[in-house]
């Protein structure tokens, strides 16, 4: 693997560096106020980065145990306050809740207009920020149509399976295809939403910037384009994307996204409002100035990354084809060190990892995917312990 550091400097003066296939590995290959700070997140410059305390080179993953198996088709992963775990089924279109120390599992219900199919199906899940008072679930699925966002009141004094209120659907459009959907949502520090999405296999798209297709999204909860968005009146907050399926925001309020590349290079980046990541013209760095290089890169068979989170310094990040879990050591928007893999081989597919608590991540695997070699016990959510 080669490792390439981002080339672009960040300018000291009001750049944000907050908050954003190989088709899932192996599937068929498919302006102004650019610098706009977005409301209610912070702004650094690259020589804050490096003031920051940098991690060690080398770190450490520790299984610390199994926290639930039995799952179909996982994806999407929403850790509650008390210590449980919401998890997705692409597939299946469910939500199931996991009890964080039993592993015991309750269906929530299914969520209605999900239409499965390949890559497509009920992908990644986000709790509204205000879920303390408001119960909302944010799901987004591809649809008969369309890839969608929608959102719903989780009512827990209902029966099992009918805990799940009617979807309201926040925004749509989302070009779907069998590859390629992205599915990944979050809301940043600046409790706007954001969505990785694909181009669907339409490489055109990903440099449309009047397209949804290729993009990372930036919404307000209600699913309109979020103030302080680079294009005037646009949800899209950054594009040249080829399949986003992980964001994650480290310290600095700095989003990164990992992305599926084609037969060369998957990359982790750091997004830039505004900012341009190649796709289809580049793929991994490029000698193209015009281009955001990325943070670094893998070949697909080392990598083809989904989800991704950010503990102890560092971006951990899962690997389906890859069948690892990578630590990418930052300082700032640079990695400080070479990545380096764990459980390569242990657990099959990775899909999705989230921050726990303290140096604890939370770690799904994708073993049931139809591209995976399932053991009895597949799939799971392993409880980590990470430096």
């Amino acid at each position: 693997m080669q490792r390439r550091a981002v080339t672009a400097v960040l300018a000291a003066a009001a750049l944000l560096l907050t908050a954003g296939c190989s088709s899932d590995d192996g599937g068929p290959p498919g302006g102004s106020d650019a610098g706009a700070t977005p409301s209610g997140t912070a702004t650094r410059s690259s020589s804050e980065g490096s003031a920051e305390e940098t991690p060690p080179a080398k770190g450490s993953v520790k299984v610390v145990r199994t926290v639930a198996t039995g799952l179909s088709t996982p994806w999407g992963l929403a850790p509650l306050a008390d210590g449980d775990l919401l998890v997705s089924s692409r597939d299946e279109a469910t939500i199931t809740r996991v009890d964080g120390r039993t592993g015991e599992k309750t269906e929530l219900g299914e969520v209605p207009g999900v239409s499965p199919s390949g890559e497509g199906g009920l992908l990644g899940i986000a709790l509204s920020p205000e879920y303390a008072s408001d119960r909302m679930i944010y799901a987004y699925f591809t649809s008969a149509s369309d890839n969608r966002i929608v959102r719903m009141i989780y009512d827990e004094e209902k029966p099992a399976g009918e805990q799940l209120g009617a979807p309201d659907t926040v925004f749509r459009g989302v070009p779907k295809g069998e590859i390629h959907n992205g599915g990944r949502i979050a809301f940043g520090p600046d409790r706007m939403l954001y969505a990785g999405t694909g181009e669907s296999g339409d490489t055109g798209l990903s440099q449309d910037k009047e397209s949804l297709g290729g993009k990372i999204l930036r919404l307000t909860p209600e699913g309109e384009p979020a103030p302080g968005n680079p294009f005037p009146d646009s949800p899209v907050y950054s594009y040249g994307h080829r399949n986003v399926q992980g964001l994650a925001w480290d310290t600095g309020q700095r989003l990164f996204a990992s992305e599926f590349g084609q037969d060369t290079w998957d990359e982790l980046n750091a997004i830039k409002p505004g900012d341009n990541y190649g796709w289809p013209e580049a793929e991994g760095e490029s000698d193209d100035s015009g281009f955001h290089d990325p943070v670094d890169q893998w070949t697909t068979d080392e990598a083809s990354p989904s989800g991704i989170a950010y503990a102890e310094g560092s971006i951990w990040m899962a690997g389906l084809g890859g069948e690892r879990l990578w630590r990418i050591p930052l300082k700032g928007t640079e990695a400080s060190a070479e990545p380096e893999a764990f459980l390569e081989d242990e657990y099959g597919r990775l899909r999705t990892v989230a921050p726990a608590s303290g140096n604890k991540l939370w770690l799904v695997t994708s073993n049931t995917d139809g591209r995976g070699d399932p053991k009895e016990d597949d799939d799971r959510i392993l409880e980590l312990e990470v430096s």
